[in-house]
């Protein structure tokens, strides 16, 4: 089994992380063990936001139910297909998600095609989550938002799938020619759950955002939208509120605790980027 491309979280290391046994270790002699359920932490205290770091518990077991039920089935289909346009024959691809969460995207592509899988969130709940569904892809817990720990120049494709985004450190971290696959929420994503507890519907863009954050290390290959329909239950809805932290503020509540059952819009923008040759050669 090809091993992750993992690095040295330590402050100006940066050194690749070899597996041995329960540890990874560098060459500089920094090691990190391995947890009893298989994800290593890789978190460094300057890289922590609070002392329990990500998403609540709530909101991951939330989400976990919801790709259970098929509420992201569309969209991880979508991205599956388009992945494998991007195989090689030659070797698997090596694949890096940021904000992984409970790891369902990156265990369906393992299971339609062989990859080097690596999952990132900085929430230990979700991360151990995702160890236990899957121990043949590697799970870290860490910060995306800052130093990614991967070798640079060792990765076929970034994934950020309505998540954390880091242009330049995806790019860092991109072999010549990789790939960067994001998606971000449509403008009627929830619209019909944003009506009934926000009161209104607001259409937003992020996808000209998104382009433009990521112009000078990448390049717009292609762009899709995924779009589907749910009708929802109290506990799925309850569920999507938890997952979208908005049936965690107080001045809503009582619009929450009306909903009873509701017809749900799930939509998504996807792009696929590509790195431009002078912003990925970087190693190390």
């Amino acid at each position: 089994m090809t091993p992750a491309p993992l690095a040295c979280s330590v402050r100006d290391c940066a050194a690749p992380l070899v597996h041995t046994g329960t540890t990874w270790r560098c060459a500089r002699g920094h090691a990190f063990d391995v947890a009893r359920h298989g994800y290593v932490n890789l978190l460094q205290p300057q890289d922590r936001k609070s002392a329990d770091a990500g998403d609540s518990r709530d909101a991951v077991d939330a989400r976990a139910r919801l790709d259970a039920a098929g509420m992201s089935a569309t969209l991880v289909d979508s991205v599956a297909t388009r992945i494998a346009s991007l195989s090689s024959a030659a070797s698997p691809l090596t694949v890096v998600e940021l904000g992984c969460g409970t790891g369902h995207l990156l265990r369906t592509l393992a299971q339609q095609q062989p990859i080097v899988g690596v999952g990132l969130d900085l929430s230990t709940r979700a991360i151990e989550v995702a160890a236990r569904s899957d121990r043949d892809l590697q799970w870290v817990v860490a910060n995306a938002d800052r130093r990614l720990p991967i070798v640079g120049g060792s990765v076929d494709l970034v994934l950020s799938i309505n998540a954390r985004r880091n242009p330049a450190e995806a790019s860092r971290v991109l072999r010549p020619g990789g790939h960067l696959l994001m998606a971000v929420p449509a403008e009627d994503d929830l619209i019909e759950l944003r009506e009934a507890v926000l009161g209104a519907g607001v259409e937003r863009d992020r996808v000209t955002t998104l382009i433009a954050d990521h112009a000078s290390g990448f390049i717009v290959v292609d762009r899709w939208t995924t779009r589907e329909q749910h009708p929802l239950d109290r506990s799925m809805l309850s569920d999507l509120l938890a997952a979208t932290y908005r049936g965690n503020r107080r001045s809503l509540a009582h619009r929450v605790q009306t909903l009873d059952q509701l017809t749900v819009t799930r939509a998504s923008e996807l792009v696929m980027l590509r790195g431009r040759e002078s912003g990925n050669l970087v190693i190390g």
